[in-house]
């Protein structure tokens, strides 16, 4: 079966599977609050914050497939991803403090404007041109999941004066959300770039009027709030460096997270490489991408008041990507490629990733001293960035048909470490009560 065919069946199987879970797994959800205030103020947040959501994913599919249209080498476009991962790190270390110190309405006013600059740099081929729109995309990506919570947070809290407990039920609706817009802009993309034959750039322009509008819905129907953090941002980083310092279990959680989403980094680039030569439509495996990430999230939210230990759940989505990427160096070989093989491959780190996120966020919650928190993920930011950028740049110095290969056997690499970090962990909490029995309303 061409690889074309198996997309078109694997998503419909995947969508049907997600369905029954969700429909099974309904039972466990938080009941909904039938305060007309909330909802029409969780409705004012999710009307912009969903457009701002359906633009970023639309760029998702066709990202290197625009790179590799207009004619650049797999070592150019790497350099395109690296300052776009760069930018990302570097604003994002300053993003809580410019929220705090500036506006969160100011800010997400701020992501629409960049983000749409950095869409219609996508009509160049100029290479100078694509890398100011990545360095701007990168910075867009920082205020996107920033921003727009913090406005959130405390508008909910400070304004409103709603329970803390309700927070709970915004974002697991959020997610939920995030997960369908996600699905639904690969299908819509596919069906720009490729049904309608607009060629690559054109999700990227499709994007803009989204952003626009939800600018306009902030402007419009938002009220400014600021952060009361007074703490300098020298001052934020080494507090984070004495709690990182002071505590092994937050260096493992710090190596595991960076080990482990640097690989994700390196797969966001790498997938459509694999994938392209053999001419499947890409924004539906990226749509099938996402609904694997939403069914190992819905897997995770179900077993979650089951088990025992949360790390469980982090070593074994480790575990599965470990396989996701062995397997991918045997069907990847030059002369010898597997495309339906990696694929599946593909599909089950993107699982793997649906288990990881809620996992880790758990843990996370748990051992990262509230009060340092983004001093400490300022510091984890560093080497998780650091590594999937020398990857990229490493492995892809020269145009080589081997490139590709051997980028699968670093990240299984990089995997065998996380989960030796990851076992470490488990043996050390083992005896941690505050670290066993996540209920579901937490894991979402």
């Amino acid at each position: 079966m061409a690889v074309r065919e198996f997309v078109y069946l694997a998503l419909t199987a995947l969508a049907v599977v997600y369905s029954l879970m969700h429909v099974i797994c309904r039972v466990n959800r938080s009941k909904n609050i039938n305060n007309p205030t909330f909802v029409n103020f969780q409705k004012k947040y999710f009307l912009a914050y969903f457009l701002a959501l359906l633009a970023d994913w639309l760029q998702g599919p066709y990202l290197y497939k625009l790179y590799s249209h207009y004619g650049f080498l797999e070592p150019q476009i790497a350099v395109l991803y690296v300052c776009g991962f760069a930018a990302s790190v570097v604003f994002g270390v300053f993003t809580h403090t410019l929220a705090d110190r500036y506006g969160r309405k100011k800010l997400c006013i701020t992501f629409c404007i960049v983000y749409s600059v950095s869409c219609f740099t996508k009509l160049s081929t100029s290479y100078t041109v694509l890398i100011f729109g990545r360095i701007l995309g990168g910075i867009s990506t920082s205020l996107l999941f920033t921003a727009f919570e913090a406005w959130y947070v405390h508008e909910h809290v400070e304004t409103h004066d709603f329970p803390k407990e309700w927070l709970s039920l915004t974002f697991s609706t959020a997610s939920f959300w995030n997960g369908v817009l996600a699905i639904s802009a690969g299908i819509v993309a596919n069906i720009f770039a490729g049904v309608f034959a607009l060629g690559p750039v054109s999700p990227f322009i499709l994007a803009i009027p989204f952003l626009f509008a939800s600018g306009a819905i902030v402007a419009i129907s938002w009220g400014e709030n600021y952060g009361e953090n007074k703490r300098s941002f020298s001052k934020t980083c080494s507090e984070g460096a004495k709690n990182i310092g002071g505590s092994r279990r937050i260096v493992l959680i710090g190596a595991m997270q960076s080990l482990f989403e640097s690989v994700m980094y390196i797969f966001i680039f790498i997938w459509t490489p694999v994938l392209d030569p053999h001419h499947p439509p890409l924004g539906l495996v990226f749509s099938s991408f996402m609904i694997c990430i939403m069914i190992g999230t819905t897997f995770y939210n179900y077993i979650a008041s089951f088990t025992q230990a949360a790390s469980l759940f982090v070593n074994g989505s480790i575990v599965l990507a470990l396989i996701s990427t062995v397997i991918c160096i045997g069907s990847t070989k030059p002369g010898d490629e597997h495309p339906t093989i990696s694929y599946v491959a593909f599909l089950l780190l993107e699982f793997a990733c649906g288990m990881y996120f809620p996992a880790m966020g758990f843990l996370r919650g748990r051992i990262l001293p509230e009060a340092h928190t983004v001093g400490i993920m300022n510091w984890f930011r560093l080497p998780l960035n650091l590594i999937a950028c020398i990857g990229l740049m490493v492995l892809h110095g020269d145009p080589s048909t081997s490139g590709t290969r051997h980028m699968f056997i670093i990240c299984s690499c990089l995997l065998g470490l996380a989960l030796f970090c990851g076992i470490r962990f488990a043996a050390l909490t083992k005896d941690d009560e505050n670290l066993k029995n996540p209920s579901t309303e937490e894991a979402i």
